[in-house]
């Protein structure tokens, strides 16, 4: 299970860490830490020192109820960041957090070589010919609404079961456009209450049947922080926790803001597999 970054081949079977580098003064646990181009670096330089094979740059804070943020706001949120990013780490493989294709479009002109689309498409489906146009790979993740609505859109019959067929149906939707290295992720926290968030990962394996890679994004996030009845600064712990549950489950990528916890879980979890 390898997929091509830019020429840079990924092998999935050994899981890999998605370092999360936020360009916005509002994300929930990180916002505003990395505003000046030398946080910028600083922080690159430590997460892949630690072992990330993936540099995750977003300009639009999906945390609930966020405010919307124009398009060109994001481009100046995230382009100058790419351009740093790139220039002091030539090597580095980046993803683009975005659901635009303007903003795909211009991160990978400007060195980006992933797409990591938390609408999967339904706000712009212009994004999957971007993915196919460039063949990078494209993150496909599950929910329902936007982060100003999905709050309120969390009613299913069977959360494994319906979040399993939407991401089938838009891999349909999307395969036809050629993108070749297609990825899942089941949108922990996206339209999902609290106990759907646990069911989802408990029966994450199920997502196997999709035949793709699987992204879990989890980091310190409020399924964690208000089950445990503390707060994003103290939820490492529980996020170590529930990137274990996803490993033992099937995930191949984890995206987090803590790269070495992570990466010690991936070897922990190789042994017990081993």
């Amino acid at each position: 299970m390898t997929i091509n970054c830019a020429g840079t081949l990924i092998d999935l079977n050994t899981p890999k860490v998605m370092g999360i580098l936020n360009q916005t003064p509002d994300s929930f646990y990180d916002g505003g830490r990395y505003s000046n181009p030398k946080a910028v670096l600083d922080r690159v330089e430590q997460m892949l020192f630690n072992g990330a094979s993936f540099i995750d740059i977003g300009g639009y804070s999906s945390r609930p109820g966020a405010p919307e943020v124009s398009e060109q706001e994001e481009l100046n949120r995230v382009i100058p960041t790419i351009n740093t990013v790139v220039k002091a780490f030539p090597d580095a493989v980046i993803s683009i957090d975005t659901f635009r294709s303007a903003v795909a479009k211009a991160a990978i002109d400007s060195g980006a070589a992933m797409i990591n689309d938390i609408s999967g498409g339904d706000r712009d489906p212009e994004i999957y010919r971007v993915a196919a146009r460039h063949q990078v790979p494209y993150i496909l993740m599950h929910m329902r609404g936007t982060p100003q609505t999905m709050s309120t859109l969390t009613d299913y019959d069977n959360v494994v079961m319906e979040v399993t067929q939407d991401l089938a149906k838009k891999l349909k939707q999307i395969r036809p456009h050629g993108v070749n290295d297609l990825i899942v992720d089941p949108g922990f926290g996206f339209a999902k209450n609290l106990a759907q968030n646990y069911t989802l990962l408990g029966k994450l394996d199920h997502l196997k049947l999709l035949n793709t890679p699987i992204l879990v994004g989890v980091s310190r996030k409020s399924m964690i922080y208000k089950l445990l009845q503390t707060d994003p600064e103290n939820a490492l712990n529980g996020t170590t926790a529930a990137n274990t549950i996803a490993l033992l489950k099937g995930a191949s990528i984890l995206r987090v803001h803590d790269v070495a916890p992570a990466i010690e879980v991936v070897k922990l979890v190789g042994a017990l597999k081993n």
